[in-house]
């Protein structure tokens, strides 16, 4: 499975970017309707910069004092045409609450053009950001999501995008309290949409549980580890595992031993659910059909830790677990110098130097990338994803590489590798109202419909995380090269809260990456 193919030349997709944003722009007012202001903006609606040849003069901007005074139709008009930037909208106006209200009606517009009107006014519409139903979410926690419940923590969402995946825009929501990061992944992503957009293919998709078996003797044990190996044998397991559930099928089982211990790793797809409790049922099952051959057999533990869940393990990082994907783009010198704020040579220097050779002296696993765990951290949130599964989903290799292409002289190749990224679109907390109203943003809540195959929201939404923290690492690594990282903490991520005891003190996150 993978995206649309590599355009021959930086030339071509830049011209294939400019195409494309001349198309979208006229038809935002179709889009909201009676929603829309009565006259047309007075200019497009604000796009990515294109290359230096390209580039048009930026709208004159407002001022702060001419803001706060304008009407909420006439500072939409220009948060459309781009005379007003959306990531401006609280110091201008000096009202945090009108500020998110404009900001979401904007979101709603850019998630209509990418995708469904629809879709896009039940995403905002569902994503609290004043009045909270606390009765219906208690209502939806109760025998599902949590136990001995006495509140809730308001998370700020932020959204980043439009960014263009595999030839679709998107609107990714970001739930962290961390400031920065949204800004900052915001930057990557507008760099990866001016490059035409990240590509990406789904290179395995299984997931995995690992029960362990003690079984009498050494002999005994090799005796199980042959006898399931056996592609017969391993039929009639495979019947007991799939008799539990309709998407739920056995690819693949693997048996390890240890002394008198054999842990049978088992690899089904799980349709569009994340899977842990498909596969721990066909797990159930097909462990029946085991022990009846081998009676003696003693069941220890549904999870013996080969799976791995939620502990970092070289086994995920070699063979994977949910959706591996790997994301690419390619970004031309323009891109770079201009939006990154930084050259080739500085990326390409500092990815060896951090990433590769100072993740290897720590002796990482899976850990050769700059944050890749903030963004995924933060897409979960959002989503109603086991943020847990943070640990190994977010296991990355992000390679920045100059670009051999003589007509891209002075741009790199960037790319990250995610061979353990654990997502669904159905079950946990997916069901939750505002988990739901994110994964409808980007338009993949619940199971996918036909004539998608089951499972195709799911990984789409693995694309999606790994395009994401694609941006991230862009954005912090050239933050990096050029001293603006802590520029941009001190700006965004220090502001202390109401009776701290130590109000200089800011969270790590980005900043410690």
């Amino acid at each position: 499975e993978k995206g649309p193919p590599q355009m021959a030349t930086v030339g071509a997709r830049l011209a294939a970017a400019t195409r494309a944003v001349a198309h979208r722009a006229p038809a935002w007012r179709s889009v909201l309707g009676a929603r829309a202001l009565s006259t047309p903006p007075t200019g497009a609606m604000a796009q990515p910069a294109l290359a230096s040849e390209e580039r048009k003069p930026a709208p004159a901007a407002h001022t702060d004092a001419s803001v706060a005074a304008m009407t909420d139709d006439a500072i939409f008009d220009a948060l459309v045409s781009g005379k007003i930037k959306s990531h401006n909208l609280e110091k201008a106006l000096g009202d945090r609450s009108r500020a998110v209200t404009l900001r979401r009606r904007l979101v709603e517009l850019q998630a209509a053009m990418a995708g469904s009107a629809e879709l896009a006014g039940s995403a905002i519409k569902g994503l609290p950001h004043s009045d909270f139903n606390s009765a219906a979410f208690y209502d939806a926690v109760d025998g599902s999501n949590c136990e001995n419940v006495i509140g809730y923590l308001p998370l700020p969402v932020g959204v980043v995008g439009p960014m263009r995946v595999d030839g679709k825009d998107y609107m990714v929501p970001l739930a962290t309290t961390e400031g920065a990061l949204v800004a900052s992944t915001n930057r990557g992503a507008r760099a990866i949409s001016m490059a035409g957009g990240a590509r990406t293919v789904l290179t395995g998709d299984g997931m995995t549980r690992a029960p362990l078996l003690r079984m009498p003797s050494l002999e005994a044990a090799a005796e199980l580890k042959a006898w399931v190996e056996n592609p017969e044998n391993f039929k009639l397991v495979a019947e007991a595992f799939s008799s539990t559930s309709r998407f739920g099928r056995l690819q693949s089982l693997v048996v390890s031993t240890a002394g008198r211990n054999a842990y049978l790793r088992f690899k089904c797809s799980t349709g569009d659910a994340m899977g842990m409790n498909m596969i721990t049922k066909g797990v159930n099952a097909a462990l029946a059909a085991v022990v009846e051959r081998f009676p003696t057999a003693r069941i220890l533990s549904l999870s013996g830790n080969v799976c791995t869940d939620k502990k970092p393990s070289a086994i995920n990082w070699v063979d994977g677990r949910g959706k591996s994907v790997t994301a690419e783009v390619v970004l031309s010198r323009d891109i770079v110098e201009n939006t990154l704020k930084t050259t080739a040579d500085a990326l390409v220097e500092l990815n060896t130097g951090k990433n590769l050779i100072g993740s290897a002296v720590a002796g990482s696993i899976g850990g050769f990338n700059a944050h890749a765990a903030n963004i995924v951290s933060a897409v979960f949130l959002a989503t109603g994803q086991d943020v847990a599964q943070n640990v190994e989903s977010s296991m990355c290799l992000t390679l920045l590489e100059h670009d051999d292409d003589p007509a891209n002289e002075g741009g790199i190749i960037a790319s990250v590798t995610m061979p353990s990224i654990e997502v669904g679109t159905v079950g946990g907390g997916t069901s939750l109202s505002s988990q739901a109203a994110c994964l409808d943003l980007l338009g993949l809540r619940g199971a996918a419909a036909e004539p998608l195959t089951p499972g195709s929201n799911a990984s789409q939404l693995a694309r999606i995380v790994a395009a994401s923290v694609l941006a991230g690492e862009l954005s912090l690594m050239a933050a990096h090269t050029t001293g603006d990282l802590l520029r941009a903490h001190m700006a965004l991520n220090r502001k202390p809260a109401a009776g701290s005891a130590q109000p200089g003190v800011t969270g790590g996150g980005a900043a410690a990456a």
